[in-house]
């Protein structure tokens, strides 16, 4: 989906004492924003399920009983689009989502509370997938941000790399890894690390990404597997 049927028009915040400028012009673009009301309709936990829609339109690397694990899945939003994508069902799950935040249930989907980064986490995620290897790997994961550009970049590119490492731990050869970057947060090093892990390397904003945003997507399809 990349346009919708109208535009609602502008709505006016009513003003309230007390509260924060920041706060105001978040409730504005959200009140204002077609994708939020478009994911209301659709039953989508979050705006950012166009995003992924948007992505695998392009790339499509989600496919029929391909088996997807999601990184920092909370509220669920992408987890819902991958069990559609890609046919999990109850019966035969194939869409795991991990977060340190409680997630409520997706049908079809299997939902763990926990951190990614824990030693156990690459097996725990094979045996929910019956014993198999991830095809797809997403993150949609920003780090807390501090207001100071050098150490934000920090975080930034620690998370990242993080997910990147439990990635390539856990991919099949042929697999994908589809990752939220913002600019200037990949370095040269690591973007050479991907392409020597996987046959093509792309950066994409989905149009789903705010205008005003500096996030961009990273998505790497056809990993040549480890040794």
């Amino acid at each position: 989906m990349t346009q919708f049927d109208a535009r609602p028009l502008k709505t006016r915040l009513k003003k309230t004492r007390g509260r924060r400028a920041s706060s105001t012009q978040w409730l504005r673009r959200q009140v204002n924003d077609p994708y939020v009301a478009e994911a209301r309709r659709q039953g989508y936990r979050a705006r950012s399920a166009f995003k992924i829609i948007q992505l695998d339109d392009r790339f499509h690397f989600f496919k029929p009983g391909r088996r997807v694990v999601d990184l920092g899945c909370a509220p669920g939003g992408w987890v819902q689009v991958a069990a559609a994508k890609v046919g999990s069902t109850p019966e035969n799950p194939l869409v795991v989502g991990m977060d340190l935040l409680e997630t409520d249930p997706v049908p079809g989907a299997k939902l763990v509370r926990m951190d990614f980064t824990d030693a156990d986490a690459p097996r725990i995620l094979r045996d929910l997938l019956g014993g198999h290897r991830a095809d797809v790997v997403l993150s949609d994961m920003a780090a807390n941000t501090t207001g100071m550009p050098d150490v934000d970049h920090l975080r930034i590119m620690g998370l990242l790399e993080m997910a990147y490492d439990f990635a390539v731990r856990v991919l099949a050869p042929g697999g994908a890894f589809v990752a939220k970057v913002f600019a200037g947060g990949t370095e040269s090093a690591f973007l050479a690390r991907m392409k020597r892990d996987f046959a093509v390397v792309k950066h994409v904003k989905p149009e789903a990404s705010r205008k005003d945003s500096a996030e961009f997507y990273v998505v790497a399809t056809g990993f040549k597997g480890t040794e």
